[in-house]
């Protein structure tokens, strides 16, 4: 008898969903929320720099006020800073106002192709996670580098498909197998994946989630978006569980060819 599906689990939480989204470039608070529904997410990531944390309640500063906390755990990410000294103080930021304790740790100081510092993240997160917090480092798709904050006590590792926003997919195909191969936390690809099979082509490879934004966020309907790209988790999560043959480099029949018309 198949065993029933688990959950992801992500530091003792466990999660309706491996769709992740982000709340970034939609093109209003209401078209945000009901993409978000769409999705059947359980968790949101926003970026700190775009979340009023003042107490103010600024409907058109506040992206906070748009999202039920009731039915998404809500991710702080640390996008826009350059260093680890600016990551941890959005961090910290973010817990006195009143934001979970977990953290999506993001520093890319290039403006132009965003990619990620590896040595001012590493150090964030030995910093946050001394101090308590849930980390969840996005990274280029090195494999030395996720086991070395996998091992500093770091949730999971979120190695990313392509740069930020590129919709160019899994490129880091053969990378993201080595983190997979090697993990003992989820792995959770993101950045770079603009459609569904993108989506697909990273669970069947074995992630155990994946993060979109610009994808559903600038679709031209982001709520059918955002079901399209929940549907391919899905089915790519299933194809990854039940095993898929590796390719050959020749063709193999699927009828027989010879002897059928002799009888």
């Amino acid at each position: 008898m198949r065993l029933p599906e688990q959950l992801l689990t992500i530091a003792g939480r466990s999660f309706p969903s491996r769709l992740v989204v982000g709340t970034g470039k939609f093109s209003s608070p209401d078209a945000m929320r009901t993409a978000l529904a769409a999705s059947g997410t359980g968790m949101v990531t926003v970026a700190l720099r775009r979340a009023d944390l003042s107490g103010r309640k600024d409907p058109f500063a506040n992206i906070l006020e748009f999202i039920d906390p009731d039915k998404y755990l809500i991710l702080p990410n640390t996008s826009g800073a350059m260093n680890a000294t600016e990551a941890v103080r959005l961090a910290r930021l973010a817990v006195a106002a009143g934001l979970p304790k977990w953290v999506k740790l993001e520093i890319h100081p290039d403006p132009r192709y965003l990619l990620p510092d590896p040595i001012e993240t590493f150090e964030a997160a030995k910093i946050l996670v001394k101090e308590g917090f849930t980390v969840l480092p996005y990274i280029n798709a090195d494999p030395v580098l996720a086991k070395r904050l996998q091992e500093i006590g770091c949730a999971t590792v979120m190695p990313l498909g392509s740069p930020i926003g590129s919709n160019r997919g899994v490129e880091t195909r053969h990378q993201i197998r080595i983190i997979i191969e090697q993990a003992t936390v989820p792995v959770i690809v993101d950045a770079g994946l603009g459609a569904p099979s993108h989506a697909a082509e990273a669970m069947e490879l074995g992630a155990d989630a994946v993060l979109i934004n610009t994808a559903i966020a600038v679709a031209n309907e982001p709520d059918r978006m955002a079901r399209a790209f929940a549907q391919a988790v899905a089915a790519g999560r299933e194809a990854f569980l039940i095993g898929m043959h590796a390719p050959q480099s020749t063709a193999s029949p699927t009828s027989p060819l010879t002897a059928f018309l002799d009888s």
